[in-house]
């Protein structure tokens, strides 16, 4: 049988792969095969789930502390991932923050900030892995990790730079896919409505969370660890090849409504 998601022998560089979404996209990568780029600001965090991954799935782990709002600092950490392992095939771009308030009390900083991480630093890392790995090897795949609510509004929880941030990353994806592609880089994005992690178990199951799961979206539950690890796959995957510049919400079907 044909593995269409075969990773062996590739280089995935996952941002904020120090818990959450980026941790399990990285042992997800990591089980077809893929070495792994741990890349996040916590030095012990990444060390960890860099040494877990290769004792967990055989393949070559590193962690790479970098602060993906300083560009001198993403232009260095690439060129140490490029040092180590000679190649960069699979950018995920999952770095993020949130700030909740509502918008008539957001402040400059807030909103600021938000755009400098979520949308500027996932510029700042395509750039650079662009620059100097994949336009050179004529061959990558990008995965930006925008957001259901970077395709819509809500009312539950006030976070309007969040939805800006994510809803330019959605924006983002199509122009550098329609650049990038004769280089044979393929661009796309994955917008994940609410899924469990440990930051987030204790607020989607509380009593207002779980009435809204019911009342907003069509399968009535949040997302369970693993269920966003297929989306990863298959855009990472030479499968792929003639998917870039699309959107892919993986969201229980909150945005079909």
């Amino acid at each position: 049988m044909t593995n269409y998601f075969d990773l062996k022998g590739q280089v995935a560089l996952v941002t904020g792969c120090s818990a959450g979404l980026g941790v399990q996209m990285a042992k997800a990568l990591a089980s077809q095969g893929a070495n792994i780029v741990a890349l996040a600001r916590r030095k012990e965090r990444i060390d960890a789930v860099a040494e877990e991954i290769k004792k967990t799935y055989g393949v070559d782990a590193i962690g790479v502390q970098c602060d993906i709002t300083d560009t001198d600092r993403v232009n260095e950490a690439v060129k140490e991932v490029m040092d180590h392992f000679g190649r960069i095939d699979i950018l995920v771009n999952n770095a993020g923050t949130g700030a909740v308030a509502p918008a008539e009390d957001i402040t400059d900083e807030q909103f600021a900030n938000e755009m400098n991480i979520d949308l500027f630093g996932s510029f700042k890392v395509a750039r650079a892995v662009a620059k100097q790995a994949m336009i050179p090897a004529k061959y990558g795949r990008i995965i930006n990790i925008a957001s259901m609510y970077g395709l819509v509004g809500n009312k539950i929880a006030g976070s309007s730079p969040y939805h800006a941030a994510k809803g330019g990353v959605v924006n983002l994806t199509r122009a550098l896919a329609s650049e990038w592609g004769k280089y044979n880089i393929t661009v796309n994005s994955i917008c994940p409505g609410y899924f469990y992690t440990d930051l987030t178990v204790d607020t989607l199951n509380s009593d207002f969370f779980q009435q809204n799961a019911k009342t907003m979206i069509p399968l009535e539950r949040y997302g369970n660890e693993g269920e966003l690890d297929s989306a990863a796959i298959f855009l990472a995957s030479p499968a792929s090849s003639y998917v870039t510049g699309v959107n892919l919400p993986v969201d229980g079907g909150y945005t079909a409504m």
